[in-house]
């Protein structure tokens, strides 16, 4: 047996699958290669494969074209090129049929329509949507006989041709064709050879429907990939050298330096070599206070200069990058996220057989009794139609176009319907701490005076100085002063804060050394105020001129003002809130206690919080994760349910199950419900959709039910399934 350490992974990219049975069905095939496992996902159409080194890929390859499907492996991405727009063909299938179904349904339903030869018009109409709005169930169809299988395309081409087939035969060779024909909704149960009868309207909406459904899952599923296009656009296009050439980043070598100035992304991982500023980070890890570096201090690619010019020297490039890291963990959870079948294509790797095989030998049965072939025929052709999965088709799309359009009216945004099972049995809900609980962006929160300062005044002049700086805390101070007083001689201090003439008076802000060089010691209120902030993880700045220390100015993320309730909320439906933050344990713990959480894990890096959700998960739980940054995307597409910030980052928001689009914390509770609501009108549609069908099939085997009756009966089980999901609407 081959050795563990002996095998290799490959990743590959399927084509042709439609529904989760066809994932099965090559996972199935490609696990029989002797020392193979492989995992198919149907979501991102990708085969995780791990195989003996001696076992060439093009074999795999070559299994999964064996089972009627393509495999390729995945060319390398290309972010600048506009992704292709795969659903354009299905799209045309779909505007055509339904376009030319609409006046084929009408003309059958309403008998003022029938003019003399409308069936005639009805068969022009109808042809093009069974043959060519059809085609891919009917070319699936072909390729599941080919390999001995049947899934729901099955279904629907047999169904399909059938009902096309019977009505080109009574038309050409019954009485259906005469001039004059009408349609009439015959309703009683009564045994007739069906010659008069024509099934056009059930071949051609049955098409209609079943693609509306397609197109809408196939749209879905389109996002799959766009959280790792989202992680690669977060980094630098170009560089500049230390020579000053600009080039493009993915020429970087470990060892360049190159020159990063105020407002420019960092272009790779890298150490400083010359120079100091704040870097913000919060493109990547989400969190608002920026990191002051210098010379030495590593630094990230992909963050943001925020102060000075800085020479960087590159430590990692490409593949070894924390971003491109942070894209293969969010890969890696994504196709390592069991597929969820939907019920439909569970049961009919079983029930489509057995309605084939009902069919035949409805065919046999009144053959062999001798009622002749017309009323053999017609008893077969029942049971195909009768069976015909227009409401299984319209179960899950509908429900889920009802709930995902309620959903935006309350800011909800529903990815897909294979999100939703696990809404029903989510337990424990981590929540990122910025930009989820909390606003996201510094704010001044406090000013403490010395004796006999006056507040205004000592915005105005520290406001004033602190426009000047480029620096986030700086800019927090300035937005809450608005001064406009007029600034002379500004300097930024390097590590310790900034100085300059405001009015005529020598002003200091920063920390409390820089007031200390110049002989401006705090007093012992303003030092013990200065304790208490920082104690609570805060970030406190002291405020001196003319000689003296006035004031210490507080200046912190503060907490959205409905998070409480929000979790509040999120207890009442079952669930464990969990503090998950990369910032410190102080921060977290003060940001926990405001608004009711107990368990906190804080300074955590983005691969850990993956490695705490997947822990949570070994544990038996079933997570739910919240969150807005890019370094939350890895571990919302791991949690069982991700629920983005709507107000964050776009890799966040892509590889989330769902987005809050408010950015208000109260509409995950909302979101849950509304989702467990959904899941729960899909079921219930099944249910039924199925159940009308256990009904009917004997009815119709029996030759109590002719087609028309069995037409009249999809459609009413297709009525009952939309009238159900419509109830979606008054979800509150």
């Amino acid at each position: 047996m081959t050795s563990l350490a002996q095998d290799r992974s490959v990743e590959l990219s399927i084509g042709g699958m439609t529904c989760a049975s066809c994932a099965n069905r090559i996972e199935r095939k490609l696990n029989k290669l002797e020392g193979v496992s492989a995992t198919v996902n149907y979501a991102t159409e990708k085969a995780k494969v791990t195989f003996p080194a001696d076992i060439d890929p093009k074999e795999l390859i070559s299994e999964v074209e064996k089972a009627g499907y393509t495999a390729a492996l995945p060319a390398p991405p290309a972010p600048s090129e506009a992704p292709a727009d795969e659903l354009k063909p299905l799209r045309q299938r779909l505007v055509t049929a339904v376009a030319l179904s609409v006046p084929v349904v009408a003309m059958a339903m309403i008998p003022a329509l029938q003019f003399t030869n409308w069936q005639w018009l009805s068969l022009v109409l109808a042809a093009p949507v069974v043959v060519y709005a059809g085609w891919p169930f009917h070319k699936a169809a072909w390729t599941n006989l080919r390999h001995g299988a049947a899934t729901m395309d099955t279904l629907i081409s047999v169904g399909t041709l059938a009902a096309f087939g019977w009505s080109v035969w009574a038309l050409f060779f019954g009485s259906a064709g005469t001039p004059g024909m009408t349609h009439p909704f015959a309703f009683t149960i009564e045994r007739t050879d069906g010659s008069g009868n024509i099934y056009l309207e059930t071949a051609a909406a049955v098409t209609a429907f079943i693609l509306a459904g397609r197109y809408f899952e196939s749209r879905s599923k389109r996002r799959a990939g766009a959280a790792l296009r989202a992680l690669l656009e977060l980094g630098a296009k170009e560089v500049e050298l230390a020579d000053g050439r600009r080039v493009p980043t993915d020429q970087l070598k470990v060892g360049d330096t190159f020159v990063v100035r105020p407002g420019e992304k960092i272009a790779t991982d890298g150490v400083i070599v010359e120079g100091s500023s704040a870097v913000d980070a919060s493109m990547l890890t989400g969190e608002s206070v920026p990191v002051e570096v210098r010379p030495g201090d590593a630094v990230t690619g992909a963050t943001v200069n925020a102060g000075g010019r800085l020479i960087v020297r590159a430590t990692r490039v490409g593949a070894d990058t924390q971003l491109a890291q942070m894209a293969k963990l969010v890969e890696e959870a994504q196709t390592g996220k069991a597929a969820v079948q939907r019920l439909a294509d569970r049961i009919s790797g079983i029930f489509v057989p057995i309605v084939i095989a009902l069919a035949v030998g409805t065919l046999g049965f009144w053959l062999g009794t001798g009622n002749g072939v017309a009323a053999a025929f017609t008893a077969a052709v029942a049971v195909l139609i009768i069976a015909c999965p227009c409401a299984l088709g319209l179960a899950t799309p509908t429900a889920l176009l009802v709930g995902t359009g309620r959903g935006a009216q309350l800011g909800i945004l529903i990815k897909g319907p294979e999100v939703l099972e696990s809404t029903r049995k989510v337990d424990t809900v981590v929540l990122d701490k910025t930009g989820t609980v909390t606003e996201g962006k510094m704010t001044l929160v406090a000013v403490h005076l010395a004796e006999g300062e006056n507040r205004e005044e000592v915005l105005r002049l520290a406001g004033a100085l602190e426009h000047a700086s480029e620096h986030p805390i700086a800019q927090a101070i300035a937005r809450e002063a608005q001064s406009k007083a007029t600034v002379e001689d500004f300097a930024n201090v390097e590590g310790l804060g900034v100085q300059g003439i405001v009015d005529g008076h020598a002003v200091l802000v920063g920390r409390p050394k820089l007031l200390a060089e110049w002989s401006q010691y705090l007093p012992d209120s303003l030092q013990q105020a200065l304790g208490t902030e920082q104690a609570k993880g805060r970030t406190a700045v002291a405020v001196g001129w003319d000689g003296q220390a006035r004031a210490v100015l507080v200046v912190a993320d503060v907490i959205k003002p409905t998070s409480r309730q929000a979790i509040e909320q999120l207890r009442a439906l079952g669930l464990r809130p969990v503090l998950l933050t990369g910032d410190n344990e102080a921060v977290a713990r003060t940001v926990a206690a405001e608004v009711g959480i107990d368990e906190v894990i804080a300074e955590v890096l983005p691969a850990d919080k993956v490695e705490v959700v997947k822990k949570l998960q070994a544990e038996g739980r079933v997570v739910a994760m919240v969150g807005d940054g890019v370094n939350d995307a890895a571990a919302l597409a791991q949690a069982d349910l991700g629920l983005a910030m709507g107000t964050g980052t776009d890799a966040a928001i892509e590889a989330a199950d769902l987005t809050l689009v408010r950015g208000d914390l109260r509409v995950a509770p909302e979101a849950i419900r509304l989702s467990r609501r959904t899941l729960k009108t899909i079921k219930g549609n099944l249910f039924w959709a199925f159940a009308y069908n256990v009904a009917a099939l004997p009815l119709a085997a029996l030759g109590l039910l002719n087609p028309m009756i069995a037409g009249a009966a999809m459609a009413f089980s297709s009525v009952f399934v939309v009238s159900n999901s419509l109830r979606l609407r008054r979800f509150k």
